[in-house]
């Protein structure tokens, strides 16, 4: 037979390590045997930034400082494009956002996941010395001093809580 160009149709959903096969597509049997079935083996490429959970579909944030401190608007990369997500003022690192609905499609139900939004502080290495004299200003003021709600949940709770 030689050999021949197969359009393969892949579902949304699918993941790593699955098969897809086609049916009579493969090498001839022996003796002019039916032609057997051609399996295609799905390997995904990674994403630049985004990393995949199952169907959800996970972020790292890096706000700056005043941004935590004062709240930004955020455009975010999505699977689909991108999103635009208000930061609240006081935005704590490690804090978790999730945008519902914004993750993969399940090949097997109509199940969608969910991109979650891990934020983390940017603390800068090296500051100038007004930007030093600043951060000393605000280091022995008590505002600056963390104080943990004792009804806060730990990153770990946080995670655990998204994945039950």
């Amino acid at each position: 037979m030689g050999e021949e160009t197969v359009t393969i149709d892949i579902p949304a959903g699918v993941q790593e390590g699955m098969q897809l096969s086609l049916n009579g597509k493969g090498n001839a049997g022996s003796r002019n045997g039916a032609y057997g079935d051609l399996i295609v083996l799905i390997e995904e490429e990674a994403h630049p930034v985004l990393h995949r959970d199952g169907l959800n579909v996970a972020y790292n944030l890096h706000l700056s400082f005043p941004e935590a401190v004062f709240g930004t608007q955020s455009e975010i990369p999505t699977i689909d494009g991108k999103a635009k997500i208000k930061i609240p003022p006081g935005t704590q690192s490690g804090k978790i956002f999730r945008l519902k609905g914004k993750g993969f499609p399940s090949i097997n139900s109509y199940e969608k996941g969910d991109q979650l939004i891990h934020v983390n502080i940017w603390t800068p290495q090296q500051v100038s010395a007004e930007e030093k004299a600043m951060l000393e200003k605000m280091q022995s003021s008590g505002n600056f001093i963390p104080k943990p709600e004792k009804n806060e949940k730990s990153f770990f709770d946080k995670v655990r809580e998204m994945f039950s």
